[in-house]
């Protein structure tokens, strides 16, 4: 029997890290006296109320391929918090034969013990609901009390006491900025872009959140210009989540909100505030989203990747990258849409013009065969030596359940193979690729007739132009390199 042992600590604190590591204890033994084998440790740092757990979902893909017999847990908590998603989690493992024990010996499938399935389920989501409820009015008390109880201050402040107090940086200087450049008549687009290009760092980067962004963004102009905390009152409880298993979250009445006149610095005068808010209901967005055309989503700028925006004033395309953050991003990238439709069409007619020779449609049958033998040889290999590496990981982890290596060593060992495997799923997916842009138009009778069909319209449809090339990648100097969805020896 194979076990997935799934392991779960709500916080990284010394006491949790404890926790963990006694949990895996817990199942070496177990393991070693049913006499099973361990398939994988999947490992959560998370609360057990959400879905939207990295390991959970591995497991979950894992138990929908029949990767493992058993799933193993300390209790359902550890697994679930809520109902529906311990049901999800049992119905799968119904449909896959799929056996769950909890390790209190409240769940045990093996033995039919499942009559207090859906008692359990709701028992902890009950009690995540109620901790739930008691950390909402400890913190809504603060609130009451004028202290400012978010996670993260307003950008531009402080919290010092439970109280905010202005930064002794620029950021309050570059709220001020913000206000102003936006009653001048800026939009927030374009007061985002001016921040990007003078380096100015974000919120995210200020308050040092993980995989914070440089650049800022429209939403974040918005939340700055909406937030009355800048005008000195302490406005709490602005929004809610929607229930403990959802991490949705939606507005409060401003009747039910904390609201505490005064109660810090003010960094924007009321009467600035009330004209923004005014200001904001009237204006519409500076709008330079992409507008939808004839290459969108085809050409894409050949040195940042980004997908290139079409602007009819100009009659073409530029990076949405310096379209949106400016210069300091990526650079215009501009082609005109008139040269790419004929640079296309000529290509296409010549390509018709080498096909009715009977000479090159002989190479160029041989070329997609061979072409595609190899391809299909190499994927062969590369699944061959996936299959080694997967059995190395099998004799590492058996290796591990009779304690013949540590834990250190296994964790070592896989790992390694698991690089190893990712590099051959990466080439495999790029020779399946190849070959699907092979199989687009499989055959040289019916490439011609595309062709021909096309040669027919009088101008280049989005149908006709998805059909046949799969994407156009454009340098700085406007020159362009296009990727047809078929192989042909190259044209003379």
């Amino acid at each position: 029997m194979r076990c997935a042992v799934y392991i779960r600590v709500s916080t990284d604190k010394e006491e949790q890290k404890a926790s963990l590591k006694y949990q895996q204890e817990l199942f070496y033994r177990y393991i070693k006296e049913q006499g099973w084998d361990i398939y994988e440790f999947y490992v959560d740092v998370q609360s057990g109320t959400t879905a939207k757990r990295k390991n959970l979902q591995k497991m979950i893909k894992d138990a929908e391929e029949k990767k493992f017999d058993i799933i193993l847990a300390k209790e359902l908590s550890r697994l679930a918090r809520n109902g529906e998603l311990s049901y999800k989690i049992k119905n799968l493992c119904e449909n896959q034969d799929i056996h769950i024990i909890t390790l209190d010996n409240a769940i045990n499938t093996t033995t039919g013990n499942t009559n207090m399935f859906g008692l359990y389920a709701w028992m902890y989501e009950q009690e995540s609901e109620n901790t739930s409820n008691r950390v909402k009015e400890t913190l809504r008390t603060r609130a009451q009390k004028g202290l400012f109880k978010g996670s993260s201050p307003p950008y531009g402040y402080e919290v010092r006491g439970g109280k905010l107090h202005i930064r002794n940086d620029d950021s309050p200087d570059i709220v001020r900025r913000i206000f102003n450049e936006y009653l001048r008549g800026a939009g927030r687009e374009s007061i985002a872009r001016g921040l990007y290009n003078d380096g100015i760092s974000t919120p995210a980067e200020v308050a040092g959140k993980k995989n914070a962004n440089d650049k800022w963004n429209d939403s974040t102009i918005r939340l700055i210009l909406s937030n009355p905390h800048y005008v000195g009152d302490l406005v709490q409880g602005r929004t809610t989540t929607v229930s403990v298993t959802s991490k949705k979250r939606k507005k409060v009445k401003k009747e039910h909100q904390i609201i505490h006149k005064d109660t810090h610095e003010a960094i924007i005068p009321r009467e600035m505030f009330n004209v923004v808010q005014q200001q904001m209901k009237v204006r519409t967005k500076y709008i330079t989203a992409p507008k939808r055309h004839l290459f969108t989503n085809i050409l894409y700028c050949a040195d940042c990747g980004k997908g290139l925006w079409y602007r009819s004033n100009r009659k073409g395309y530029i990076c949405g990258n310096y379209a949106r953050h400016g210069k300091k991003a990526c650079s215009s990238h501009f082609v005109k849409e008139e040269h790419l439709t004929n640079t296309i069409l000529t290509d296409i007619k010549l390509l018709v013009k080498q096909i009715n020779k009977e000479e090159y449609l002989k190479q160029l049958e041989l070329k997609t065969k061979k072409s595609k033998h190899d391809l299909m040889k190499r994927i062969d290999k590369a699944n061959k030596q996936i299959l080694v590496f997967k059995r190395r990981k099998s004799k590492y982890i058996n290796m591990l359940a009779d304690e013949q290596i540590t834990h250190e060593d296994y964790r070592e060992n896989v790992e390694a193979s698991n690089i190893e495997i990712e590099q051959l799923v990466k080439k495999k997916n790029e020779l399946l690729s190849k070959i699907e842009d092979e199989q687009v138009i499989d055959s040289i009778e019916k490439l011609k007739e595309e062709l021909l069909s096309f040669l027919n319209f009088n101008e280049l449809s989005p149908e006709i132009l998805s059909r046949l090339v799969n994407r156009i990648e454009v340098n700085e100097d406007s020159s362009f390199n296009i990727h047809y969805r078929f192989s042909a020896p190259i044209i003379e």
